[in-house]
């Protein structure tokens, strides 16, 4: 249990809000979703102390996913010893909703009250923010303001940069994801999804959404993140999204985040020996495939990605290749298939 003091600092998703006079605009909202990463999330806190003096008026509110593992109490702690409250909420949620569902617990009250923020920050609770990395994605936005979405440039936790951004999924970069043969891949490299990027600012198809900032008129087009996403594709689906409704979105390297990855599932982390991959990965990427490309060409891209990653499997055999990727991959990617979950449904409802 937690003392009066601590819980001073758990407001509902209103509170904030009805103490802030309408003649004191907000300029940034920052969403940051938490699950079971609390030391990590108050270092990201504790890096954002420099962006809340170029910023004033900033607000950054913490949604805990019902990590249900002390991440409450540690953050309110931290945010009463360290005296935040002016500009951090912690909001405890009572399900683990996934990515899209922390975020917009977090956005929804601001892009409804009276004096909507110009503009949303998502960021990673593993990431830390590198000084005057918001001013500049804010004064990016400000002075292009036909970008509806701005990433920052990441760096790995020893200082190397990490110069990627994605192009949007198809049938050719799932070819190439399960072929991975080089010749194939510069064949293909208008497809392939990640993509390398310089030092100058670009416009891309989607990026991390480790640090995203999204104008309001975004919101207002599209409306919040897809909220059927538990986890991954769903930053994805949202760039898509803009990018139908005329807001392009652009990497902006000269803001920088460090960002280690993968820390709340164990997904993507680098440090560790091949997970395997949990189910909602496969139902997000067949969610991102049907609802925007439709059922025929979702199951050519399983179709491709399989024929490619068979050839694969060959090639390890062949040239005696060692096998970095998860425990039964193949198995898992058919059994969550669009046809195999089509058949599956179909006998659900006889």
């Amino acid at each position: 249990m937690m003392n009066c003091e601590t819980t001073s600092v758990l407001l509902p998703e209103s509170s904030l809000l009805e103490e802030r006079q309408p003649h004191s605009p907000i300029p940034l909202l920052v969403a940051i979703v938490n699950y079971r990463t609390a030391e990590l999330t108050i270092n990201c806190l504790r890096s954002l102390l420099p962006e809340v003096q170029t910023l004033p008026g900033m607000q950054v509110v913490v949604v805990d996913n019902a990590s249900n593992d002390g991440s409450v109490e540690k953050i309110a702690q931290a945010i009463q010893t360290e005296a935040w409250h002016d500009w951090v909420t912690l909001h405890p949620s009572s399900i683990n909703g996934g990515f899209s569902y922390g975020n917009n617990t977090a956005i929804r009250p601001f892009l409804e009250s009276e004096n909507p923020p110009p503009y949303y920050l998502l960021l990673n609770p593993d990431t830390e923010v590198r000084p005057g990395a918001l001013k500049t994605l804010v004064d990016f936005m400000d002075q292009h303001p036909t970008v509806g979405i701005a990433g920052s440039g990441i760096e790995e936790p020893d200082g190397t940069r990490w110069p990627i951004t994605f192009r949007f999924p198809s049938i050719w970069s799932e070819l190439d994801g399960g072929l991975r043969l080089g010749l194939v891949s510069k064949l293909l490299s208008k497809w392939v999804i990640a993509q390398t990027m310089t030092e100058a600012a670009q416009q891309v198809d989607w990026l991390p959404g480790a640090s995203m900032m999204i104008r309001r008129q975004v919101f207002d087009s599209i409306g919040l993140m897809d909220e059927n996403y538990f986890l991954y594709y769903e930053e994805t689906d949202f760039c898509l999204q803009a990018k139908r409704a005329g807001w392009p979105c652009w990497y902006v390297p000269q803001s920088r985040i460090m960002h280690i990855s993968g820390q709340s599932t164990g997904v993507t982390a680098k440090t560790d020996a091949p997970k395997r991959q949990p189910k909602y990965v496969f139902d997000s990427r067949r969610r991102y495939f049907l609802k925007n490309h439709g059922w025929f060409y979702a199951m050519l891209a399983d179709f491709v990605w399989v024929l490619g990653f068979l050839l694969w499997q060959l090639r390890q055999v062949v040239q005696r290749k060692p096998s970095t990727d998860p425990p039964f991959l193949l198995q898992d990617f058919v059994r969550n298939s669009v046809l195999m979950t089509s058949i599956g449904q179909l006998f659900q409802k006889r």
